[in-house]
């Protein structure tokens, strides 16, 4: 399941990918409302999981403009903001569920959960994209019968453009999802992990490849 976190506070969302991603979701974070609007609309997420107090557009804001867009995800706010009167215009905007900090770890995952299984939960096994199949347990990349082995960041990488195959990828966001928040990995790296992808995708006779849009970031073209 797929996770996007929207968090300005370095540490809190460090720690909000840590707890998710041990139990087994894919997370990406963003740090302001209009980012988290772009994330929101452009890709496909179980639950998005929002700070009120945020750059640029705050929480209450961004809740309102997604569910005027048509954005039906389940949203989970999260906040230091503790009147009733901010959790009723939470929840009246169109938000789920709301939850103030500070928060056991227990207690997110417990909402996490109910709010996930709404939408009906499902396990997934891999994730298959024309003639690519990315095994999410061992990191095996198969393709017509042939199979080959993918490092971590191979399967960060390649797995953030499975996920959203038909959309370009901005660079940071291959940053955040295979090195994280914190890392001083730069776009070098990613051009670097992109080409050790590019030629399994070629040992395995793909009909993928992955193209560079200048300036902005990656996506997955397909061979007629």
């Amino acid at each position: 399941m797929q996770i996007l976190v929207v968090e300005d506070e370095l540490n809190l969302a460090k720690a909000l990918k840590r707890i998710l991603e041990h139990q087994g979701y894919f997370v990406d974070t963003v740090e302001d409302g209009l980012s988290a609007i772009d994330y929101a609309k452009g890709m496909e997420y179980n639950l998005i999981i929002l700070d009120v107090m945020l750059p640029q557009l705050d929480g209450f804001e961004v809740v309102r403009i997604l569910r005027m867009d048509g954005v039906n995800t389940p949203i989970l706010m999260l906040t230091a903001r503790t009147s009733t009167s901010d959790k009723v215009a939470g929840l009246n905007g169109g938000a789920d569920d709301y939850m103030t900090k500070p928060f056991e770890p227990e207690e997110l995952l417990a909402r996490v959960g109910a709010l996930t299984r709404r939408k009906g939960e499902v396990i997934v096994n891999s994730i298959k994209y024309n003639d690519l199949e990315l095994d999410l347990s061992s990191a095996m990349l198969s393709s017509g019968g042939e199979s080959v082995q993918l490092s971590h960041k191979e399967f960060e990488v390649l797995k953030t453009f499975l996920t959203n195959p038909t959309m370009t990828i901005p660079t940071e966001t291959l940053l955040i999802n295979a090195w994280g928040l914190d890392s001083e990995a730069t776009d070098n790296n990613v051009e670097v992990y992109i080409s050790f992808i590019r030629k399994k995708l070629k040992y395995l006779g793909s009909a993928i490849s992955i193209r560079k849009i200048h300036k902005i970031g990656y996506r997955l073209e397909v061979s007629e």
